[in-house]
């Protein structure tokens, strides 16, 4: 396989539409499939188990199309209405029969939901238990990949014993020089890259949203205001943080619209797309060369997560999407492969220390960070401010650099992760006790009125 056809490969695999958050995606997704393989009247059960960082990531975000957050509503609503031929978008044509009925199906209690003892970071197993029979489905290293389906104990499909890491394709990419990708990203057909302009339009789409009316954490609508205002200055930092931030905040906060993903993630997607739009906004690029930007963005998105990992106790967006959104706008300035290998030391020395502590609303702040950072890393960089060598974990090359970076993460951030979780899942049954007992204190109430 060609240097070129890897890229294409890869871009096309990696840059698909998602609804709703990855990770409760995923599990809607795996509950669908579960649901498809049977013939059924009445479903008896169903066990669903997530790694740690499936459920991390699920705890807090919102669902499309309902008005509620969390891993348990989203394996209902692919168990009820779920559709695994539409991937990532497996809830998209759910509607609000479907939202009612996986509601009344969570009450009944017939789900369990708990965390699987594992080190794979993306991991979800679902057993199915019906009327007429039982089915099985495991996925795992990627959100759409199934390894595992069993039906009425019958095994349709077993991947587990393979290594899906050494026949991964993508990891020759790894291989090659950053230098060495950008130049081959400049002399691919546009006629083969062109497709990279459907996530601009997508993602620009949910921006909108997210500026036209306050969701989530309102980060992009209250920044908007301010710049109106004429307290922030309407300029490409500030713009790239608000079209970053207003995605984010609809998407955190479920609103039903697609996205174009970026290696897993639809806030990584957000992340390398909207900076460099925020830039084509400011100054006027031919879409050819905004073609070629993207498939940067999103090639560096993917080298960098691929020794941090797809999921990892470091923010994705902050040390790889938006590493990557800085790569295609210092390429758009006329930046130097040295310059382009400055951008990166520079933002990896600044966003190294963002942690990931799940998805919800408070990301769009992390997102409006990297944006920022996005922009500043790349103006330096053209200036030919580079953050030096030994400094920190920055290292002589760019590859050399996200190597430490990826040690860091492997190496250092585990136990991190394990903490994260614990705290949060410490929050969550706070949260819930209190919930209970609100729900109690109104119950004794009515009670009383009654009375």
């Amino acid at each position: 396989m060609t240097l070129e056809d890897l890229i294409i490969k890869i871009l096309e695999d990696e840059v698909v539409p998602a609804m709703g958050c990855t990770e409760p995606v995923a599990v809607a997704l795996a509950c669908a499939k579960a649901k498809e393989l049977l013939d059924f009247d009445e479903i008896n059960n169903i066990e669903v188990f997530v790694s740690p960082n499936i459920y991390k990531n699920g705890l807090a975000v919102g669902i499309p199309k309902t008005d509620e957050v969390g891993l348990h509503i989203a394996a209902a609503l692919g168990l009820m209405g779920g559709k695994s031929k539409n991937d990532l978008r497996v809830l998209e044509e759910i509607n609000k029969e479907d939202v009612g009925a996986a509601k009344d199906f969570l009450k009944s209690g017939k789900l369990s939901l708990e965390i699987e003892d594992t080190k794979e970071k993306i991991y979800i197993g679902v057993n199915l238990f019906t009327n007429k029979g039982k089915a099985k489905v495991i996925i795992q290293g990627k959100h759409n990949r199934f390894i595992y389906l069993e039906k009425e104990g019958e095994v349709i499909l077993d991947t587990k014993e393979e290594n899906i890491e050494a026949k991964d394709y993508s990891k020759i990419l790894y291989n090659f020089k950053i230098r060495d990708i950008i130049n081959e990203i400049e002399k691919i057909s546009y006629e083969k890259i062109s497709f990279m302009l459907d996530g601009l339009e997508m993602n620009e789409k949910i921006a909108h949203i997210g500026l036209s009316k306050e969701s989530g954490m309102g980060v992009g609508f209250n920044l908007q205001r301010n710049i109106e205002k004429g307290i922030l200055g309407d300029d490409l930092m500030n713009h790239a943080m608000v079209l970053t931030a207003a995605a984010s905040d609809a998407r955190m906060s479920g609103v039903n619209l697609p996205v174009m993903s970026s290696n897993g993630s639809g806030n990584n997607g957000l992340t390398v797309i909207l900076p460099i739009l925020a830039y084509i906004k400011k100054i006027q690029v031919d879409d050819e060369k905004i073609a070629r930007a993207l498939a940067m963005s999103h090639i560096i998105n993917s080298y960098i997560k691929h020794y941090i990992g797809r999921l990892s106790a470091l923010c994705g967006c902050g040390v790889a999407a938006g590493t990557g959104a800085s790569v295609g706008i210092a390429w758009l300035m006329g930046a130097s492969k040295d310059q382009i290998d400055g951008t990166i030391k520079n933002m990896l020395a600044n966003t190294s220390g963002m942690i990931c502590d799940g998805a919800k609303v408070g990301c769009a702040l992390k997102l409006a960070t990297s944006a920022s950072a996005a922009i500043q890393s790349a103006l330096l960089a053209i200036g030919n401010n580079i953050v030096p060598s030994q400094n920190g974990i920055v290292a002589e090359t760019a590859e050399e650099t996200i190597e430490n970076l990826g040690t860091l993460s492997d190496m250092g951030m585990n136990i991190a992760d394990e903490v994260i979780l614990r705290v949060m899942r410490k929050m969550q049954r706070k949260f819930e006790e209190k919930r209970d007992s609100k729900k109690e204190e109104e119950y004794v109430k009515k009670a009383n009125i009654i009375a």
